[in-house]
């Protein structure tokens, strides 16, 4: 693993994460993220459909890319791991701590929306 590229991806503001479909078309989509030792971690709602396809296929795709996902970089070959609650409360000081003011309001934003388990980690680690 490139510990230069892990450090440049989790740095960055955006991640573009690549999800596949069974059929085996891929479905990027950006995302936040944080470093989480020799991985990354991503935040998002529980019943997202990258969620969903995730769960069927761990094998995923990421790369830097800006706020509306145009790649800012190449992808490289990941898996990425559906965890559990605990993970997700140690994403969210994390996410706060990076984005600041925008970070802490869509945190509160989902907790209010849709409760503490509406919103899951995903852990991302890159593959050789």
């Amino acid at each position: 693993m490139d510990e230069t590229l892990l450090k440049q991806l989790a740095a960055g503001k955006y991640l573009l994460v690549t999800t596949f479909k069974k059929d085996g078309t891929g479905v990027p989509t950006p995302v936040w993220v944080v470093p989480d030792g020799g991985a990354l971690g991503v935040w998002t709602a529980a019943d997202s459909w990258k969620v969903k396809r995730i769960r069927n296929r761990a094998d995923v795709l990421v790369g830097p890319c800006d706020v509306r996902g145009n790649p800012a970089g190449p992808q490289v070959p990941a898996t990425a791991e559906i965890c559990d609650l605990a993970t997700a409360r140690r994403y969210r000081p994390l996410l706060k701590r990076k984005y600041g003011l925008i970070g802490r309001l869509l945190l509160l934003g989902s907790r209010l929306r849709r409760g503490e388990a509406g919103s899951i980690a995903i852990r991302i680690t890159l593959t050789d």
